[in-house]
């Protein structure tokens, strides 16, 4: 399997499903609660700049504007970011 399929598997199966799973318990609850938190609201500012990031990527795989070196540099780190959690 290529990197930039790898990569791609990694995005959408684990990598945006986690993030939407984690911005959708930011709004559950905000509306549980009726407000935010600033340390909520910037948290889910971040994920969804990881979000928008990971849509870019998938977007340039498609495109076939990512080449190989540059899908297994990112398929690395976010696989090193994953471990770390």
């Amino acid at each position: 399997m290529t990197k930039t399929k790898q990569l791609k598997n990694l995005l959408e199966n684990e990598i945006m499903s986690d993030l939407e799973e984690a911005i959708d318990e930011i709004f559950k609850t905000v509306e549980r609660e009726k407000t935010i938190s600033l340390a909520d609201r910037e948290e889910l500012e971040s994920m969804q700049e990881m979000h928008a990031e990971c849509r870019e990527m998938l977007i340039e795989i498609e495109s076939g504007e990512m080449d190989e070196n540059e899908a297994g540099e990112l398929l690395a780190e976010l696989i090193d970011l994953k471990t770390k959690e």
